[in-house]
Order: C-alpha cells, then structure tokens, then sequence
C-alpha cells in the first residue's frame, strides 16, 4: 500500500501555487495528483516521494492534510487494459472508492491509483488475477 496525502484547499487564486510552491521548496516531488472540487473547496490528493515529510510541511503551513492508505497497480496502456482490471475487481466484488491514473514507466503501461474499501481483500484479489501492484517505495521513486 501506498501513503496518498489529501489536502483541503479553499478555491481561491493561488492555494494550489502554494502546496506545490511549498512542497518544491522542501524538496519533495510530487508522482501523481488528482483534484477533485466543488464552488467552495477542494480536495488535492498527492503521492509524493516523501509522504512523511510532506505531511508535516503541508500541516506546519496551515493546510489541512490527512494521509489515506491507497493501492497503486500496472495497467496495460492498450484499448480495454483498464477495463480488463475493472472487470477483474469487479468479479471479486471490490468496492472502489476513487481513482486517478498516470502514464507508466514505459510506453506500454500506464499506473492507476486505487482508493479501495477493503485494501486486504483488493491485495489479495489483485496476487490472484495476476495484477501487478507497485509497492509503496518503488512508486515513490517513479
């Protein structure tokens, strides 16, 4: 499992310049982000390379931040590679939260991020189906 921060965000000019002004400034990276929003806020969810340390500049700055436990596994980047691994999930009756996807690391594959009811049972369903799941370190490096 990997560390995914999510951070409040007011919609205001600028509050995202902020997170990723700060979080550049103290040398974190940021591998993967989605937004999701409404007229009032925003919530930033982030994988970064050092979710331990981001946690505590973001929280140090003002933000409200919480860390959430998600799985990151290997698609393939082909027509219906996504839909092969949501059909897999779904025959083993996993209960899907949220997702946000970004390109792989070569240019057949593509990594999905996966908010997942129950974590224990989505390892265990993806060992057996054979989906590949990218441990916490090697995402962080990507």
């Amino acid at each position: 499992m990997a560390k995914q921060l999510s951070v409040f965000l007011e919609n205001k000019a600028g509050r995202l310049a902020k997170v990723t002004r700060i979080l550049g400034e103290a040398g974190i990276n940021i591998r993967a982000l989605s937004i999701a929003d409404t007229s009032d806020f925003g919530i930033l969810r982030i994988i970064v390379n050092d979710p331990p340390t981001a946690y505590t500049i973001l929280k140090d700055a003002g933000f409200t931040v919480s860390e959430t436990e998600v799985i990151a596994v290997r698609v393939q980047d082909t027509p219906g590679g996504l839909a092969t691994v949501l059909e897999q999930m779904s025959d083993a009756n996993l209960n899907i939260e949220y997702m946000y996807a970004f390109l792989g690391t070569s240019e057949n594959d593509a990594l999905v991020i996966f908010k997942i009811e129950d974590n224990k049972k989505a390892r265990a369903a993806f060992k057996e189906k054979g989906i590949q799941i990218i441990e916490e370190q090697e995402l962080y490096r990507l």
